[in-house]
């Protein structure tokens, strides 16, 4: 489950993660929703139909004025927490709330190194979780 806010940082997530996943055999459905908000229902609703043996969520939450990032970002994280308790189906997230961003060069290569970062320890997460016995 991908945002499409700030694609070109969240997606270097999205690439490594998958690109990690598929080569040690796993199969990576892709669900793009417009924003982090969007996130949790979508991830509930893929680990309710018992196709998935786990969901991950990747996205960029950054204060852009009007909504207070932080409070977006909490509230996004605690419902992937809950469904993951109430489906009983891992939910790993990569949905990253920095104190500062702004929209220059420096700051989007920075991230953009952070959630290659991101993605590749949320693959070696699944993977491990997945592995695991019941």
């Amino acid at each position: 489950m991908a945002a499409r806010w700030h694609a070109d940082i969240v997606d270097v997530a999205v690439s490594t993660f998958t690109g990690e996943l598929e080569e040690r055999g796993y199969r990576v459905d892709l669900v793009r929703v417009p924003g982090a908000f969007e996130i949790p229902l979508q991830v509930r609703r893929r680990a309710l139909s018992g196709d998935y043996a786990a969901v991950a969520a990747a996205a960029l939450v950054v204060d852009g004025g009007i909504y207070r990032h932080d409070f977006v970002a909490s509230s996004v994280v605690d419902a992937l927490m809950r469904v993951q308790l109430e489906t009983d189906v891992p939910v790993f997230s990569a949905v990253l709330t920095p104190h500062h961003f702004h929209e220059h060069d420096e700051h989007a290569s920075y991230f953009r190194r952070h959630f290659e970062t991101k993605g590749r320890e949320l693959a070696n997460a699944v993977d491990a979780i997945v592995k695991l016995p019941a």
